[in-house]
């Protein structure tokens, strides 16, 4: 695996606890999520590392183990979308050492892009939130839209894997922006950075961070979903780096929003993981999508915690060449990397808190806390939940109606 985030080490905790499979991975810096673990090794090639240095050590892992393990199959996974990016774009040189359960090139660029990702929902009847896209590729200054819909407004990249590249100050993975100055101001500092690609400006959908709704699914190499599952979220991170991930979320029957994402899945011949994040409008009840991730996504544990290991789809596809029935969770769980004390502080509906506190009572899961773990593991795991105290009173320190 390339990359070293939580969702990372809650796929080589899937692989584990279904194969017994300790998990490579190959990272640029070796963070909390996987050091000091017994179910990985963790190879570090500096902060520095480029994209070539990533692939090459890739290829050098893929030589060495086909020298000592032949015959042996390796599948290559990661969660970063520009990771993803990485992989299919060296698929030519990889797939002598490795097999990739990656999109294309010419799929990936389509759904991973938000602006076109809206566009492809519109045309198969899957709703979105109005969008106009910024186009910063041109010449000279980018031009500030004006908007058919009313301030506040969302704007973000449509395509992380560019706008992972560049810096600027008050750089943030989502904006909310309360007036048309704020925009102009983010067009600048944008144009200023180098950024060359493209942001979606996106109309507000109300409703606090238990609107959203998260959708993971696996697609085989013959087109069939054989993974499938969702979560209602409770809370999201709010740091400007991670804002908009779930930190709490309990599994549930996703019922329509699930045979809307297969519908979309189908449509565009997609491939491999997926996770969609949907938010259910509070005026209308109609869920509307966001975004597709071209990856299992950060959260990915809440499915193999209710009973759909991950890495079973993956496997019977690419290894056993097995056509499998549909994995679906079957079991409801709370899953939360914050303390239950500041959830139930951000969890403002009593039918709701009442609900998770009895979901939780039974089956409460970090996807960090894995008992074949040592001590200093769960020592990180203690500190880490702690300061997640810390980020939400920096940063959202009370519940909104917005989650802003």
């Amino acid at each position: 695996m390339l990359g070293g985030d939580i969702g990372v080490y809650a796929l080589a905790r899937a692989f584990h606890e279904q194969y017994g499979t300790i998990s490579h991975i190959i990272t640029r810096s070796i963070s909390g999520p996987i050091a000091d673990s017994r179910i990985l090794t963790a190879q570090e090639l500096g902060a520095s590392a480029s994209e070539d240095d990533l692939a090459a050590a890739l290829l050098r892992h893929g030589q060495e183990r086909a020298r000592n393990r032949p015959g042996v199959p390796a599948i290559v996974l990661a969660n970063a979308d520009w990771l993803i990016a990485l992989l299919s774009s060296r698929r030519a040189q990889l797939e002598e050492y490795f097999i990739l359960p990656v999109l294309s090139e010419s799929t990936l660029r389509d759904v991973s892009d938000k602006a076109t990702f809206s566009e492809i929902c519109e045309s198969i009847g899957v709703s979105t939130p109005q969008t106009v896209v910024v186009d910063f590729s041109g010449e000279g200054p980018t031009s500030v839209p004006e908007l058919p819909f009313e301030y506040p407004v969302v704007a973000k990249t449509a395509r992380s894997s560019a706008y992972a590249h560049i810096e600027f100050e008050g750089k943030k993975k989502i904006f909310h922006l309360a007036e048309p100055s704020e925009l102009e101001d983010l067009v600048c500092r944008l144009d200023a950075a180098g950024y060359a690609d493209r942001f979606v400006v996106q109309e507000t959908v109300p409703g606090d961070d238990t609107a959203m709704r998260s959708i993971t699914a696996y697609v085989d190499s013959t087109g069939e979903v054989t993974l499938l599952g969702g979560a209602n979220v409770l809370l999201e991170e709010h740091t400007p780096g991670a804002l908009g991930n779930p930190a709490a979320m309990y599994t549930t029957d996703p019922g329509e929003i699930a045979e809307q994402a297969v519908r979309f899945l189908e449509h565009t011949g997609y491939r491999g993981y997926a996770n969609f994040d949907v938010k259910v409008d509070p005026r209308t009840g109609v869920a509307k999508f966001f975004e597709v991730n071209p990856r299992i996504g950060r959260n990915n544990y809440y499915m193999t915690a209710s009973g759909a290991n991950v890495a079973r789809a993956v496997v019977a596809d690419v290894i056993d060449e097995e056509r499998i029935e549909r994995l679906v969770p079957d079991e409801e769980i709370l899953y939360s990397i914050v303390p239950r004390t500041l959830l139930w502080r951000y969890v403002t509906d009593p039918a709701l808190r009442r609900r998770v506190r009895r979901i939780g009572a039974r089956t409460t899961v970090h996807p960090l806390a894995y008992p074949p773990e040592g001590l200093r593991r769960r020592a990180y795991i203690a500190a880490a939940t702690a300061n997640q105290v810390k980020k939400f009173l920096t940063y959202y320190p009370r519940p909104s109606a917005d989650g802003f």
